[in-house]
């Protein structure tokens, strides 16, 4: 079967990938290797997928279903491996391999047409807020994996240097850079988070309704984590009218319902939002970029 990397991962990734970079280019035959080397049988790939990843619905080589996840480095797969390890399916995608080929994940097949997303917006956050709560827990020791405070300084570095180029954006970075220092300056305890948790990156099984996939994993405080999902369906956020309110009335349910500060949380909302905006400013896609700066300006 020929692994063809579906558009929507084509489109990504050229957006992110520095020079000299040919991870797309190998993907096919990496993708045939790891086939192989496990003895699955091909179901399909999983369209439109994800942006950093290809995902591959297989069978192993007992009829068990399963899902091939391929990665290239820059979207740090083996912490990914390591997180879903340290979980061992609480609240996550069970890892099916200990270990594999560098950016080859072997995990457990959910139902990748069926996430949160799909419920009425109540239920949808509620669902996805307590599948959160689940993976907040103490990081194992030793670990390798980067910090909130590692993270986002990298972030709030790219943010600074857009801003330099586009003023209209310098207003909305200042005070995202400032809301994160003083978050910083003194953060409650660290737990595992997840690092890019959504509606959408929930999605239906059968061992438990609802299991988190797709980890960007980092560590520190809970609102970091949290503070991406007050956003979900932004879009329809942004249409409504009342959508100022209801964003603010959505940071206090979130951060009362797992035990949140709220002041806390709107901060890195805040953060995220302008990140998220700015950056897609960056790669071209000003459409985007207008949606999140704007909904970070009712914060």
């Amino acid at each position: 079967m020929a692994f063809e990397p579906p558009q929507r991962l084509v489109r990504a990734l050229g957006e992110t990938a520095p020079d000299g970079d040919d991870w797309l280019e190998k993907l096919p035959e990496a993708a045939q290797q790891a086939v192989a080397l496990r003895e699955l049988t091909v179901e399909r790939v999983q369209v439109p997928g994800g942006r950093s990843s290809l995902v591959v619905l297989v069978r192993r080589a007992d009829g068990t279903p399963a899902v091939l996840k391929l990665a290239p480095p820059r979207f740090r797969p083996e912490a990914e491996r390591a997180a879903l390890t340290h979980w061992d399916g609480l609240g996550a995608v069970q890892l099916l391999e200990p270990s594999g080929g560098e950016g080859v994940l072997l995990l457990e097949r959910l139902h990748p047409d069926v996430s949160v997303r799909s419920l009425p917006e109540a239920k949808a956050l509620l669902e996805a807020a307590g599948t959160l709560r689940r993976l907040w827990v103490e990081p194992p020791a030793g670990h390798v994996f980067e910090t909130v405070a590692e993270r986002t300084g990298r972030q709030a570095q790219a943010m600074r240097a857009t801003a330099s180029e586009r003023a209209e954006v310098g207003p909305l970075v200042a005070a995202a850079v400032a809301a994160r220092e003083e978050l910083l300056a003194a953060p409650p305890e660290e737990r595992l988070l997840h690092g890019t948790f959504r509606q959408s990156k929930v999605l239906a099984g059968e061992r438990t309704p609802w299991l988190a996939v797709g980890p960007d994993p980092v560590v520190g405080e809970c609102a970091f984590d949290l503070a991406r999902l007050v956003r979900d369906r932004v879009e329809d956020l942004i249409a409504s009218p009342s959508g100022a309110s209801i964003t603010r009335r959505r940071v206090k349910r979130l951060a009362e319902s797992l035990d949140v500060d709220q002041e806390r949380l709107r901060g890195w909302t805040l953060f995220r939002a302008v990140e998220s905006g700015v950056r897609a400013l960056r790669v071209g896609r000003p459409q985007d970029a207008e949606l999140l700066l704007e909904f970070a300006g009712w914060l």
